[in-house]
C-alpha cells in the first residue's frame, strides 16, 4: 500500500482555450449530442412533487450513480460543483410515490405487457408482496408473513441451494458486509454482486501481476499526466463527471487516447455542462483512437511490446525502464521471449490494426514519463478477460507507470457501491478483507464466532442454472434471493434465463421497484420486499468510489414508504428467524455498529468507524498501492506475465459482434435514442465499407444471428471497425452464448461471432434449411 496521501482539491484554469474548442457555434446546436439543459429541466419536473427533497438529496448524499464518489455536488479531485444528467436520471428513483394499489394488485398479465421503464415509472414498491403458484396477482402480506415464510423454507433445504445476489442499486457498504456475514450464516457460499459480473477479471489479474485488487491511483493523477489511455471503456457516457478531469487533464497538455472497436463520438467531442468554456463550444478530448478488433486488444499490447523490445535491441533503455524492472519485477526474460516470438501478420490480422500502427502506440508510451491507464467492461467482459487486464499491467510494469504520481491501473467501476461490495465479501470468492481460503477464514470465524461452510460458492450465473438440476441434486438452487437486479435483461439468453427463475421454488426480490424478472412464476412462491434506498437508512451509509475513497452518505430528511427497510435490518431479521438459537452471534444491530465490525473484519477500512457526518471521507491504501513500485506480494515485485493469443478465427462475410450502452443505467434506459450518434435501440452500427460489401443501405432492415439467437434492427453507418459490428444491451443479448465464462474469474462472455443478412433474404429462405447451413458454417470456421 501507499504512505502518501491525497493532496486534495485542485482548480480548473480560468482562461479559455480556444484550440480545445469543437465548434465556436455556441451549445454545439445542430449537432447530435447531449442536451444537458433540457435533461436538467426534465429531470426537475419529474421531481416536482418533491423538489425539496431530491434537492437534499443532491446537496446532502454521496451520488448513486457513478463511481466517481461525488459528495454532495463535490468530489475529491475538482473544486467546484459537479452535477451530471445520470445522477438526475437516477434521482427520480429516490422521489416516487408508492406504485398505485389498483396497478400493484392487477392481473400479472396486464403487468407483464410494460416493460422495464414502464414499470419502473410506476413508483416505488409500498409493502410487501406474495404471489403464488397459480396466483394472477400480487397480494400483501405482512413482513412477519413474509419473513416467517421465508425462513421457514431455508430451514427446510440444504443451504447449497441456497443463494443471494446483490446487484450494484445504490447498496452501501453495510449492506453488502450484513449480505455476506447472513449468507455464511445461513450455511451457504453462494453470494454473488453485480460488481464481480462486471470486474472479477480486474480483480483476479491485477492480483496476480501486481497483488492489489482495486485502482492503484487517483483520478487526480490523469490531470498532468502525458498520456491517459481508455482501453474499451466510454467514461463520457457511463461516467460523465470524468470529462471535466479530462478537460482538466487536457489544460495540463495531457494526450488522451482511446482503444476502442467503434470510434465513440462522446469520447472524441464532448459539451460539459458545468465548465462555462466547454458549455459553449464542446472540448475535443481524444488525441488518437486505435480501432481493434473486438477481442483484439491481446495481439495489440503483444504488438507494442515487440516493438519496445525491438527498440531495446537497437538503443538499450530508450522503450523498458530497466531499473524499475529490475527491482520490481519477476519474468522478463520469459516475457519478452514469447513477445518476440509472436508473428506479425497475426498480430495484425487478430488486432486489427496494422504494425506501423501499433509501432505509434509504441513510442508514444515509450516517449512518455507518465501515464495512466483506465479500464472497463470492453476488456473484462471477455472469455480471456484476466489475460487482456494482465497484458495491461505488463505496459505499466515495462515502462515503471505504477505506484508514483501521475501513474497507474484504473479498472474504472460504474456504480458507486460496487468497488466495495468485494471488499466485504459478498462474492463467491472473499470474504470481508481477504480471500475466500486459509487464513481469512480463520480470521473472519474468529471475529464472527461461527463457523464458515468450506466448499466453494457459485458465482450467479452458475446458481441460475442450477436450478434447473434434478430434485435431489444438493446443489439444485431453491431460494434464491435477490436484492436489485434483473437477470432477464442482464445476462445472455434471457428466455433460458427466465427458465431459470421459473425452476426456482422460491424467489424473494428485494428491491424499491418492480421490474420484468419480479414478474415471473416460480415453482412455488415470489415474494417481494420493499427496501430503503440509500438516503432512508436510519445511521446512514457508506460507499466506496473507483480510487477507493469511502464516503459517508448520511439519511436525508424526506417523504418515506412507511413499510420499506433498511437492507441490512431486512437480512439480520431474516437470519435471527433461520436460526433464533444462535441470533445472538449474528450482530449488526445498526449501521454504526456494522461499521465498527467492518473495521476490524477489514483492516483496508480502518477508519470507516468514524464516518459519522456529511463529507465525512477517507481513501485506504493512500493516493497510490504499490507506491515506490513495492507490491503488496510476497517478494514485493510485480510479476511479467505471457499472455497467449486468443483464438479469433472469423470466417469472411461473417462478423464479431458485442453490446454497448446508450442512455441508459445500468439496464434502466432512460430514452430509445442515443445522444451521442443518433441510433434507436435496434439500430446495428456498422462500418459502411462492410455494409456496402453487403449490399446493405442505411436503414435497411436487417436480422443478426447465430446459433443462440436472431436480432432484428437496422443497418446504422458508424466508424466501427471493419468486421464488427456492435448492438445496445441488453436488446442485443440474445446472440450471447450462455454458460460461457471466463476461466480464473468466471465473468460471463459477452461477445461472439455472428452473420448478418437482410431481413428480406433471411425470411424468404428461412424454411428453406438455408439459415441452418449458414449456422453450420458459422460454428464449423469460426469454433
Amino acid at each position: 500500500m501507499g504512505t502518501t496521501k491525497h493532496t486534495g482539491r485542485i482548480s480548473l484554469p480560468t482562461r479559455p482555450d480556444p484550440s480545445l474548442w469543437v465548434s465556436k457555434v455556441p451549445f454545439g446546436l445542430n449537432r447530435i449530442k447531449p442536451r444537458h439543459i433540457r435533461d436538467t429541466f426534465k429531470a426537475v419536473w419529474d421531481n416536482r412533487g418533491q423538489l425539496p427533497y431530491a434537492a437534499r438529496i443532491l446537496t446532502q448524499g454521496v451520488c448513486d450513480g457513478c463511481a466517481l464518489g461525488v459528495s454532495g455536488l463535490y468530489d475529491q479531485t475538482l473544486n467546484g460543483p459537479h452535477l451530471c444528467t445520470t445522477r438526475l436520471n437516477v434521482l427520480r428513483l429516490n422521489t416516487m410515490p408508492a406504485i398505485r394499489e389498483t396497478v400493484l394488485h392487477a392481473d400479472i398479465d396486464e403487468l407483464r405487457r410494460m416493460d422495464s421503464t414502464t414499470l419502473r415509472k410506476l413508483g416505488r414498491l409500498p409493502y410487501p408482496l406474495i404471489r403464488r403458484k397459480g396466483e394472477r396477482r400480487f397480494s400483501r402480506v405482512t413482513w412477519e408473513e413474509a419473513l416467517n415464510e421465508i425462513a421457514a423454507k431455508i430451514r427446510s433445504i440444504d443451504p447449497k441451494q441456497l443463494a443471494f445476489y446483490l446487484t450494484a442499486r445504490g447498496i452501501t457498504n453495510e449492506s453488502y458486509y450484513t449480505a455476506a456475514k447472513v449468507a455464511r450464516f445461513l450455511g451457504t457460499n453462494h453470494i454473488d454482486n453485480a460488481s464481480r459480473i462486471c470486474h472479477s477479471p480486474s480483480k483476479t489479474a491485477l492480483k496476480r501481476s501486481v497483488g492489489i485488487g482495486a485502482s492503484s491511483c487517483s483520478y487526480k493523477d490523469w490531470i498532468g499526466t502525458d498520456v491517459l489511455v481508455f482501453w474499451g471503456s466510454v467514461a463520457a457516457n457511463n461516467q460523465p463527471v470524468s470529462t471535466k478531469y479530462m478537460y482538466a487533464a487536457k489544460r495540463k497538455g495531457t494526450k488522451i487516447v482511446v482503444i476502442n472497436p467503434y470510434y465513440e463520438p462522446s469520447m472524441d467531442q464532448y459539451w460539459i455542462p458545468s465548465i462555462a468554456e466547454s458549455a459553449l463550444f464542446g472540448t475535443k478530448l481524444a488525441n488518437d483512437f486505435y480501432q481493434v478488433n473486438i477481442g483484439g486488444d491481446i495481439a495489440f499490447m503483444n504488438g507494442v511490446m515487440k516493438h519496445w523490445f525491438e527498440m531495446e535491441e537497437a538503443d538499450p533503455g530508450s522503450a523498458v525502464d530497466h531499473d524499475f524492472v529490475r527491482t520490481h519485477t519477476n519474468g522478463y526474460e520469459e516475457l519478452r521471449a514469447h513477445v518476440m516470438r509472436q508473428d506479425w501478420t497475426l498480430l495484425e490480422s487478430s488486432s486489427g490494426l496494422s504494425r506501423e500502427r501499433m509501432e505509434e502506440f509504441a513510442r508514444l508510451l515509450a516517449a512518455a514519463k507518465s501515464a495512466v491507464f483506465v479500464w472497463s467492461m470492453g476488456l473484462t467482459q471477455h472469455r480471456f478477460g484476466t489475460d487482456n487486464i494482465s497484458q495491461v499491467a505488463n505496459l505499466a510494469l515495462l515502462r515503471g507507470f505504477l505506484g508514483r504520481e501521475h501513474c497507474g491501473l484504473m479498472p474504472i467501476r460504474g456504480h458507486s457501491g460496487v468497488q466495495g461490495s468485494g471488499e466485504m465479501g459478498a462474492d463467491p470468492f472473499s470474504l470481508p478483507g481477504g480471500e475466500f481460503k486459509g487464513g481469512d477464514i480463520e480470521r473472519i470465524e474468529r471475529l464472527w464466532g461461527f463457523p464458515l461452510p468450506k466448499w466453494q460458492g457459485d458465482i450467479v450465473g452458475v446458481s441460475l442454472e442450477n436450478a434447473l438440476l434434478p430434485e435431489d441434486h444438493e446443489r439444485k438452487l431453491k431460494v434464491f434471493y435477490t436484492s436489485g437486479g434483473n437477470f432477464l435483461e442482464t445476462m445472455p439468453d434471457p428466455e433460458f434465463v427466465e427458465r431459470c427463475l421459473a425452476n426456482v421454488e422460491l424467489r424473494v426480490h428485494q428491491d424499491i421497484i418492480l421490474n420484468t424478472s419480479t414478474l415471473v412464476d416460480a415453482k412455488e412462491t415470489v415474494i417481494v420486499l420493499p427496501a430503503m434506498t440509500r438516503y432512508e437508512q436510519p445511521g446512514g451509509g457508506t460507499s466506496t468510489s473507483t480510487e477507493r475513497m469511502v464516503y459517508f452518505s448520511p439519511e436525508i430528511e424526506g417523504p418515506r414508504m412507511p413499510e420499506a427497510r433498511a437492507e441490512w435490518a431486512i437480512y439480520v431479521d431474516l437470519a435471527a428467524r433461520v436460526k433464533p438459537e444462535a441470533k445472538h452471534l449474528i450482530g449488526c444491530e445498526d449501521a454504526f455498529a456494522i461499521r465498527e465490525e467492518i473495521a476490524l473484519a477489514a483492516p483496508n477500512y480502518d477508519g470507516i468507524q468514524h464516518l459519522r457526518h456529511r463529507g465525512d471521507v477517507f481513501q485506504w491504501g493512500g493516493a497510490w498501492l504499490c507506491e515506490g513500485g513495492i507490491c503488496p506480494t510476497e517478494d514485493g515485485r510485480g510479476t511479467l506475465l505471457p499472455i497467449e493469443l486468443p483464438e479469433l478465427r472469423k470466417p469472411e462475410g461473417h462478423f464479431y459482434v458485442t453490446t454497448r450502452r446508450g442512455k441508459q443505467f445500468n439496464s434502466m434506459v432512460y430514452s430509445e435514442t442515443d445522444p451521442f450518434n443518433g441510433a434507436d435501440r435496434y439500430d446495428v452500427l456498422m462500418n459502411e465499407l462492410d455494409g456496402r460489401t453487403l449490399q446493405l443501405r442505411e436503414g435497411d432492415a436487417i436480422v443478426v444471428y447465430n446459433r443462440y439467437g436472431a436480432f432484428h434492427g437496422r443497418v446504422k453507418w458508424e466508424r466501427v471497425k471493419e468486421g464488427n459490428i456492435e448492438v445496445h444491451w441488453p436488446e442485443g443479448n440474445v446472440l450471447i452464448p450462455k454458460g460461457v465464462y471466463e476461466p480464473f474469474a468466471g465473468i460471463p462472455e459477452y461477445n461472439t461471432t455472428v452473420i448478418v443478412e437482410k431481413a428480406e433474404t433471411y425470411h424468404a429462405f428461412k424454411d428453406t434449411k438455408y439459415v441452418e447451413r449458414r449456422i453450420e458454417e458459422l460454428e464449423t470456421e469460426s469454433g
